[in-house]
Parts: structure tokens; sequence; C-alpha cells
């Protein structure tokens, strides 16, 4: 059985193309960070898993990620190698989705910006607590 599950976050904003059947595909690469084998290390060491979503899936994946974003994905893994640039063999990790999931909500995006108040629902009703609400001027101090 091949299946890979990994969680991680997106290197860069996801990249979309149309099939000449008409099936769209969205590429991403995902950073998987490894858990430090030694304290000497100073540097977080990652994993790099290029991903590819196809149909409807992909393009919710290219509508709603961006660069930084937590995924998990659940498919197959497959190995690939290509020379480098240097002349040294190098190998590829790539992983054909089955499932993408969402983990990071907009929120947690650093740019994020609260819609308008006028837009905003509205608040829940507040619960009698049995405290008092005390405005900073009136404190003693």
């Amino acid at each position: 059985m091949n299946k890979l599950t990994i969680i991680g976050n997106l290197t860069r904003d996801p990249e979309s193309r149309t099939t000449a059947s008409g099936s769209t595909v969205c590429s991403f690469t995902v950073a998987v960070n490894r858990r430090r084998s030694s304290q000497n290390s100073n540097q977080p060491e990652a994993d790099f898993f290029r991903v590819s979503v196809w149909n409807q899936q992909g393009e919710n994946c290219q509508r709603y990620l961006t660069k930084g974003r937590k995924v998990a994905v659940v498919g197959r893994v497959s190995v690939s190698t290509y020379q480098g640039n240097d002349g040294t063999t190098r190998a590829s990790l790539d992983v054909m989705a089955d499932e993408v999931e969402f983990l990071s909500s907009r929120q947690d995006d650093a740019g994020y910006t609260a819609a308008p108040a006028a837009a905003a629902p509205k608040a829940a009703p507040v619960m009698d607590t049995g405290f008092q609400e005390v405005d900073d001027e009136d404190l003693p101090f």
C-alpha cells in the first residue's frame, strides 16, 4: 500500500494549469519540519514534498491556499531523480494528493485584515457573570 500523510506549510503560492482534456491540476510544495534529533543543531530541518491536486479539489487549493498556509495532504508518493545544475544526482518526492485539508484559517495568516465593523456579524449576548466592568479612570493607582 502506498499512502502518505503529511502536515506542513506551503513554500510558495500554488500554480494551476489546465490539461488538453480540460482537467485542472494545481501544484505546490509543502515543507514538513523534522523533529530535532540532536540538541546541537539550531537550524530546523525540513523535508520538501511536491504536491499535485487534480480537478475540483485542485481548483479549491488554487483559490484558498497561499504561501505559509498549513495543510494536511494524503496521497500516493513517488520518488524521481534528476541531474542538478552542478552535475549531482538529486531526488524529488512527489505526492499525488487524494485529500487536502486546510488547517490554518485566514485569521492565522500574518496579512489578515479584519472585515469592516458594519459587515461583522452581531455579537452574541453577554452572559451575566456577576462581575462589574471597571473603567481605568476609576482605579485609584
